[in-house]
């Protein structure tokens, strides 16, 4: 996870301090995106359980960002999930219900930035597995995402 000391401007003086101190980490990059989100969030993604991820997710809601979620309906019962914490405070959440797995992992913020790649939104992926996270700014590619979810959206209404 990483230092908020480092991270906070105030820097690090923890001399065993275990934590992230590198700035291009993907969930400093990811966390950046997101707390930069000014009107729109549609988040896809297999899990979240990373609480910082979805501390930021939290926060872009309480700002007035409309934020929905697809996830994959076993994972959002799993344990550590986050997900309940956003359907309590009322963030739009939708499941697979399929016995199969919904293991997309991507997001597309106010229409026009795409994080997306192999990187799980887990505590996991962040401090022990190998992942990538590309991001695209406006263009097709990103267009493409857009549709992608507004259809994962229909076909998962209840």
């Amino acid at each position: 996870m990483p230092c908020k000391n480092f991270h906070s401007g105030e820097g690090c003086t923890r001399k065993n301090c275990k934590k992230i101190h590198d700035q291009g980490s993907s969930l400093l990059t990811m966390l950046g995106f997101l707390k930069g989100a000014t009107k729109a969030m549609d988040i896809c993604v297999f899990t979240i359980t990373c609480d910082e991820i979805a501390d930021a997710v939290l926060e872009a809601f309480d700002r007035g960002v409309k934020v929905r979620i697809i996830t994959d309906d076993g994972q959002a019962k799993g344990k550590g999930s986050d997900i309940q914490k956003f359907i309590d405070v009322g963030i739009p959440v939708r499941d697979d219900n399929a016995r199969t797995y919904m293991h997309h992992k991507f997001c597309i913020i106010d229409k026009k930035i795409l994080l997306n790649g192999s990187f799980n939104w887990s505590r996991q992926a962040v401090v022990g597995n190998n992942e990538n996270l590309v991001i695209h700014k406006d263009g097709p590619i990103v267009d493409r995402f857009d549709k992608h979810f507004d259809q994962l959206w229909k076909k998962y209404e209840r």
